[in-house]
């Protein structure tokens, strides 16, 4: 952590108080590791600190879930079990039915699963930090994405606006947000978490940051949704209108993929080379549209990566805190 040129913290979550030179700090484990330079070639000055903002992490309403961009990746992790949507003993409550018609809760842990970090990192990193950041394998963007998410983006002149996350993120660490805007919460709605979903991942190494993620999702309508992530320098989402007579076939995946995604699109670094990153988005994506076209209940054939199907308890939170260390592959784990 190099931060020697910061001059005040201001307590604040006012984007009227923005100047150049300012920062917005939630939990800063990405800004206190890049340092003073985080974001160009002049130092930062001010750090404006919202850790007394009191937003609420998580409200849920028959209308979803909204989560405030200062919500951590541990009280995320936390609300498949929480009294707000787990089964409550007793006579039947709407958390019950909240559980039961949710399904695509199950994604949530997963995606936690992918940050692959120790218990410090997810008791300080953000939902809205892992989305401002806008690395192509942020597992945030991946879940909010997918599950049709809404951001409420707050600027200077106290005007508001909505952002669909699958817009947010623009290319690789690019975002939207103009200086001194301000993330101010995601919004999931109920609608996409009633779907059926299914979830890949794969990384070059046992553990390491995704290379490609891909979550699908069946609406109510039939509609199918396919959200690539990681491989990709910025999110790609396809929608299929279902079809009365039979699934989305493979060669309309295919050439839906072939279409969408041109070549410069797919993401280069060393957690994987675009070509690889385009085989394995194809292939995983075949094995989302072949687990969803099967009937609900029906385990996958085939399941390539880590941390899907979910369990009940992640090797994450199998211990305390203290004790815990990076989450293990999924038994059913395959190579690619």
């Amino acid at each position: 952590m190099d931060m020697n040129t910061i001059e005040a913290v201001v307590r604040t979550q006012d984007p009227a108080e923005w100047r150049d030179g300012d920062a917005w700090l939630a939990g800063g484990t990405v800004l206190f590791s890049y340092g003073s330079l985080a974001f160009g070639k002049e130092p930062l000055r001010r750090l404006l600190d919202l850790g007394d903002s009191g937003w609420p992490a998580v409200t849920v309403t028959d209308n979803g879930i909204e989560l405030a961009a200062t919500c951590t990746v541990a009280e995320l992790y936390a609300l498949p079990e929480s009294d707000a949507v787990a089964p409550a003993a007793g006579p039947a409550s709407a958390s019950q039915d909240r559980a039961a018609a949710w399904t695509a809760l199950d994604l949530i842990r997963p995606c936690c699963d992918s940050f692959v970090a120790s218990f410090k990192v997810w008791n300080m990193s953000t939902v809205g930090g892992n989305l401002c950041t806008s690395l192509p394998a942020g597992p945030m963007i991946s879940l909010c994405a997918a599950l049709d998410g809404q951001a409420t983006v707050l600027g200077p002149g106290g005007t508001s606006r909505t952002v669909p996350v699958a817009s947010f993120v623009t290319g690789d660490g690019k975002n939207c947000l103009a200086p001194g805007e301000l993330l101010r919460s995601i919004h999931l709605p109920a609608s996409a978490l009633a779907s059926r979903v299914a979830f890949r991942r794969l990384s070059l190494s046992n553990l390491g940051r995704s290379g490609v993620l891909l979550i699908g999702r069946l609406d109510a309508d039939g509609t199918l949704v396919l959200t690539v992530t990681a491989a990709t320098k910025r999110p790609v989402q396809l929608r299929f209108a279902a079809q009365s007579d039979a699934t989305v076939s493979a060669a309309t995946l295919v050439e839906a993929l072939d279409a969408a995604i041109p070549a410069e699109l797919y993401h280069d670094d060393i957690h994987g080379l675009p070509a690889w990153r385009k085989d394995m988005t194809y292939r995983l994506a075949e094995e989302i549209r072949a687990e969803l076209a099967a009937p609900a209940g029906v385990p996958p054939a085939r399941v390539s990566g880590d941390f899907w199907p979910p369990q009940r308890k992640s090797p994450q939170h199998s211990a305390s805190p203290q004790q815990t260390s990076s989450p293990q592959a999924s038994p059913q784990q395959e190579g690619a």
